[in-house]
């Protein structure tokens, strides 16, 4: 079973016989063979036509809607989660605040390690790294802060403080010229590696909230990131342990070992009125005192191309293989992901203690 990418600005899904066929503006077509597809991924303006949504239906594919600007919109999900004491023991497990706590803690414990050891592997390919090495200090000092931290609010701090850590040295460990990163900036983006940061977390999200949902719980219930209506927390929870070793690596060897070249890239104005590319605040940045909100902001985007050329790696990188302590052998990212929130279910029906994400060396 795979998953199936659509980027086209414009194209036509119908069902042929037990096929779905996907016309694009150009008039080429692409046969899908729905058995063989657990996941639909669209991204641009695609008509999806009754029957072939029947199709989709028959097969129970997820299918998830990207913008143009490689933003998560939605998802159809023809099969819901019938296990209602499941999601019952979610909401009840919000009031345990030792649970809450403790799951905090291992959440930002292995974000903030893996964080870590991608930082050392760069400070030993560096000669001459002072300044590496007192930013090293201060992440190890505040990977310590965790075990004191007493509320998942003074948590979701210790995180933020890692962020511009790692970030603060995230192009040292990217080789091309012309590659260009300023800091982390999301909606939109506003330079290159930016933009494949955002589009490689996006995909990142998207597979862990279809492996929580085909697990029967409720995405929407987190516990380390703070609740909010419409926001899957709980995917967000879940994906922390995966950003550096998945996205944050990938991102790196995209530029360095030229698979995007300059040209993958397009500068696009995002406004407030635009609907393929909409300036939005998400709030996940926070806005200081005399901050400014824009109209119109330009962004920096991954052209179609440059989108392919991400999507196909990614789904290789899935592929790569990790030694999984308690399977006792080794088993690829993508299955991880669906081993990781099993692990998460069997921690919130008690038959495990502790959540325990994964931390690489």
């Amino acid at each position: 079973m795979s998953t199936i990418y659509i980027v086209s600005d414009y194209g036509k899904l119908i069902k042929k016989n037990k096929t779905l066929q996907l016309t694009s503006n150009d008039g080429t077509t692409t046969i899908i063979f729905p058995y063989k597809t657990d996941q639909l991924v669209v991204m641009g303006s695609i008509e999806i036509t009754g029957p072939a949504l029947k199709l989709l239906m028959r097969y129970n594919i997820d299918t998830v809607f990207l913008g143009k600007n490689g933003k998560y919109n939605g998802k159809i999900a023809f099969q819901e989660s019938k296990n209602v004491f499941l999601r019952q023991k979610q909401f009840k497990m919000l009031e345990d605040r030792d649970f809450v706590l403790d799951f905090s803690k291992s959440v930002v414990r292995a974000k903030l390690k893996n964080q870590l050891t991608f930082m050392q592997r760069i400070h030993r390919r560096r000669e001459n790294a002072k300044q590496l090495h007192k930013t090293i200090l201060n992440m190890k000092l505040n990977l310590e802060r965790v075990e004191e931290a007493g509320s998942a609010e003074q948590l979701r701090g210790i995180e933020g403080l890692g962020a511009r850590y790692f970030f603060s040295l995230f192009r040292e460990n990217i080789i091309q010229d012309w590659a260009v990163f300023k800091g982390r900036s999301m909606h939109p983006p506003e330079d290159n590696v930016n933009a494949v940061l955002s589009f490689l977390y996006t995909l990142l999200f998207f597979r862990v909230d279809g492996a929580i949902e085909s697990e029967g719980l409720d995405s929407f219930v987190g516990y380390f990131h703070s609740l909010d209506y419409g926001k899957r927390t709980l995917s967000f929870d879940l994906m922390e342990e995966f950003r550096t070793p998945l996205a944050d690596t990938l991102c790196c060897s995209l530029f360095n070992l030229a698979i995007l070249e300059e040209n993958d890239f397009e500068e696009v104005v995002f406004s407030v009125d635009d609907i393929d590319y909409p300036l939005e605040d998400d709030g996940e940045e926070e806005k200081g005192e005399g901050s400014v909100l824009y109209q119109e902001k330009k962004g920096v985007l991954l052209t179609k191309k440059g989108l392919r050329k991400a999507l196909k790696q990614f789904e290789k990188k899935l592929e790569d293989q990790y030694y999984y302590q308690p399977l006792k052998r080794q088993i690829s990212y993508k299955k991880l992901i669906r081993e990781q929130v099993k692990h998460f279910k069997r921690v919130l029906n008690g038959e495990e203690k502790m959540y325990k994400p994964m931390v690489i060396k």
